[in-house]
């Protein structure tokens, strides 16, 4: 028996059918733009260890160089002394799961009056009194620094302005939540470059530096991009069911 379908219905199963359709097209372009996204930063990662694989850099060719970003991630070892009246100390700030400070000192380059900021590395707080600065060593004279030219620390969500604490120690320094670059260089009026290094090695002057890997994220695109085909998959099943088999097939049937 041929079933009649009225016109409402006609008019309900062609805007669902136009409904379902922009539905699928716009999860799949997601599913497909994350892949897309996905394959940037996987080739973002493949520079990054091509740069880590690359010739030591000097501080003449960190002077030279123009381009800024293509620097990133090199290695590099430089020569100079430690401004360490200008140590700041980056507050809330975790390595292997231990909250602590993160110690950032200037670095005049040897024989010149240009100054480079190095990310030192991570030193525990005291718990006691959260005014007191950790004891750290920076030696007197010249010294070599070994590490990666590194963009600097991020930054963390902060209340109010970013002032300086008052020192409670004779080896300078200062508490800070978030470090900001200009600001930095305007007050200390030094000559600096607009790089920071990431010191490497082992731990050395009360300094911890097992610094984390950079997240690529890359595996969170791919998760997004199988959430939004997963979800095009259902909507078609959906569609089908509902629009197709319950609609047509399963009355002829009966």
């Amino acid at each position: 028996m041929t079933q009649t379908v009225k016109p409402k219905q006609r008019i309900r199963f062609w805007m669902l059918t136009v409904a379902a359709l922009l539905a699928v097209g716009v999860t799949l372009s997601l599913g497909r733009w994350q892949l897309s996204r996905a394959a940037e930063k996987e080739q973002y990662q493949a520079s990054v260890e091509a740069r880590g694989q690359e010739l030591t850099l000097t501080a003449q060719a960190l002077l030279d160089s123009d381009k800024d970003d293509a620097m990133i991630h090199r290695h590099i070892e430089l020569r100079g002394q430690w401004l360490a009246d200008k140590t700041v100390f980056l507050d809330n700030r975790q390595m292997n799961a231990k909250p602590g400070f993160y110690v950032l000192t200037p670095l005049q380059l040897e024989g010149r009056t240009d100054v480079v900021l190095v990310q030192r590395g991570w030193v525990a707080r005291n718990f006691m009194d959260r005014a007191v600065l950790p004891p750290i060593q920076s030696p007197s004279g010249v010294v070599t620094v070994a590490g990666r030219i590194a963009p600097p620390p991020a930054k963390l969500y902060e209340l109010g302005n970013n002032e300086v604490k008052p020192l409670v120690n004779s080896q300078g320094g200062a508490i800070r939540q978030n470090l900001d670059w200009a600001q930095f260089k305007a007050e200390t009026k030094l000559k600096l470059l607009p790089l920071s290094i990431q010191q490497q090695g082992a731990p050395s002057e009360g300094l911890l530096r097992e610094w984390p890997q950079p997240a690529s994220g890359i595996d969170k695109h791919y998760g997004y991009a199988f959430q939004w085909f997963a979800l095009s998959a259902l909507i078609t099943l959906l569609y089908v069911w509902f629009q197709l088999v319950k609609r047509f097939i399963t009355p002829k049937q009966q």
